[in-house]
């Protein structure tokens, strides 16, 4: 059993679908640092997508520093980085963007979409 839950949806590539499932399971605590990571083969049984595509999904998780990869021991949830405030402001511009976007395209106000990001924050845990 995988230590997150996702439901794999049509259209939206399945590699960014297990990422933001993951990176939300670390949010939300259900994956703590020092936690035991799936290998790779167990990721593509449970979820049933090509090696290929699970081997891809850690390999950016390594990369934006969500896990980290010991041999003999393999892949454990990172702690998490001090770093600045601006540093991640910076690191979440894509992705806020990217909502900018969809909500203008879907015609919502800035009140609709602020509400909506106070509602799944508060939903993950957020004060």
């Amino acid at each position: 059993m995988l230590p997150f839950s996702i439901e794999l949806r049509p259209g939206l590539p399945v590699a960014e679908q297990i990422l933001f499932a993951v990176k939300k399971a670390v949010v939300a605590g259900q994956l703590r640092p020092g936690d035991k990571f799936p290998s790779v083969r167990v990721l593509s049984q449970e979820l049933k997508v090509n090696p290929n595509t699970a081997h891809k999904v850690v390999a950016a998780l390594v990369a934006e520093g969500v896990l980290v990869t010991t041999p003999a021991i393999g892949s454990v949830v990172a702690e998490r980085e001090a770093g600045g405030r601006a540093e991640k402001a910076e690191l979440l511009g894509a992705e806020l963007e990217r909502v900018v976007v969809e909500a203008k395209k879907l015609g919502l106000t800035l009140a609709e979409v602020q509400a909506g990001l106070g509602a799944h924050w508060k939903k993950l845990g957020g004060k």
